[in-house]
């Protein structure tokens, strides 16, 4: 189970960033089961996603569906997402959250459970819901083979 790291110290924030952590949990939860409405209940209109395979930047929620449609028949039949090393920060409207995660699963060789990836996830309070406005998914690449580097060992 992944922790909330709070780093500011400031108890009226904690309630913006609990209910960041049930926004991400219920996002990667409808991940998890291909549900593209509910995946798409998370994200603003105006959202822009950096990818980590092209397009590399798609603006808008609509067009991002269009992405997600297209990338979903390529995950496995059945999966979780692990996240690591959350962190989340909230003050006021917006807040964002960093952390690596990668897909788990019975199908062990499947090539989607063979990566961890980076993200920072960008929220705004629309409405009295936290939507997010910007995602940011990245593998790190060795610099001496120009290489994506998929695993947490070096």
């Amino acid at each position: 189970m992944p922790q909330i790291f709070y780093m500011s110290g400031e108890k009226n924030n904690s309630t913006n960033k609990e209910a960041i952590k049930k926004n991400l949990d219920s996002f990667f939860s409808a991940l998890s089961t291909k549900d593209i409405k509910q995946m798409m209940a998370h994200y603003a209109d105006e959202v822009i996603v950096f990818d980590v395979k092209p397009p590399f930047q798609t603006k808008g929620a609509v067009a991002w569906k269009h992405v997600w449609e297209a990338s979903l028949p390529f995950f496995p039949e059945n999966f979780r997402v692990e996240i690591r090393d959350l962190v989340i920060h909230a003050d006021g409207n917006t807040g964002f959250a960093f952390y690596l995660f990668r897909l788990i699963g019975a199908e062990m060789d499947h090539p989607a459970m063979q990566t961890w990836m980076r993200a920072t996830t960008g929220y705004k309070l629309q409405n009295g819901k936290w939507k997010i406005v910007h995602d940011h998914a990245s593998l790190p690449f060795s610099p001496h083979t120009n290489q994506a580097v998929f695993s947490l060992e070096l």
